[in-house]
């Protein structure tokens, strides 16, 4: 509820999740990372900074771009004059440190019930497709409010981004399912 994501949503559908039996104790597999987003800014006054890593799982189908199961990294930065500029700066960095050259990347809408404006990031993979790995936005006024923060006092973006899909795309790796195959001729190489 904090992360302002209504009870109708798909990420709360009891079919997108991995359940942990019984389902009346409703304990499940995470499917984000976003709810730590949540925790860190209840316990901690701004200005904020932080990255959280961790291990996701999606009952969802599995093909060469998406995995039942992968790592998720969420950032998140709260200041009082935090902008989409900042993001877009921060997000270009990381890219050209991680790739060590320029790469082509857009920002195009997207929507996220806990930010506003939301937006995907996409980068070009080898054969020239767009590939989206990174979801973000302006943290929504209410996400703030749900933490007790005033919304007119403080801002900030959210983002989080899939790290098999920007290691498939630096290593060149074809399929994503090749990370929890348990093939070691291919985890030995990294």
């Amino acid at each position: 509820d904090a992360l302002n994501i209504p009870k109708e949503h798909p990420a709360r559908d009891l079919w997108d999740t991995f359940w942990i039996k019984p389902l009346k104790n409703g304990l499940l597999l995470r499917t984000h990372t976003s709810p730590n987003q949540i925790r860190y800014m209840e316990k901690h006054q701004p200005p904020l900074r932080i990255i959280v890593p961790g291990q996701v799982f999606r009952y969802e189908a599995s093909d060469s771009s998406h995995g039942i199961q992968f790592y998720q990294l969420e950032g998140l930065m709260v200041d009082k004059t935090t902008s989409v500029a900042n993001f877009k700066a921060l997000i270009e960095q990381f890219f050209k440190k991680l790739f060590k050259e320029n790469i082509q990347m857009r920002i195009r809408p997207g929507y996220f019930p806990f930010v506003e404006p939301g937006f995907e990031v996409d980068i070009k993979d080898r054969s020239d497709k767009w590939l989206e790995v990174i979801g973000a936005g302006m943290i929504h006024p209410q996400i703030l409010k749900n933490v007790k923060l005033d919304p007119s006092q403080w801002q900030g973006f959210a983002f989080g981004m899939g790290l098999d899909r920007i290691t498939m795309m630096k290593y060149k790796i074809d399929d994503i399912r090749l990370f929890h195959s348990g093939d070691l001729r291919f985890i030995r190489q990294f």
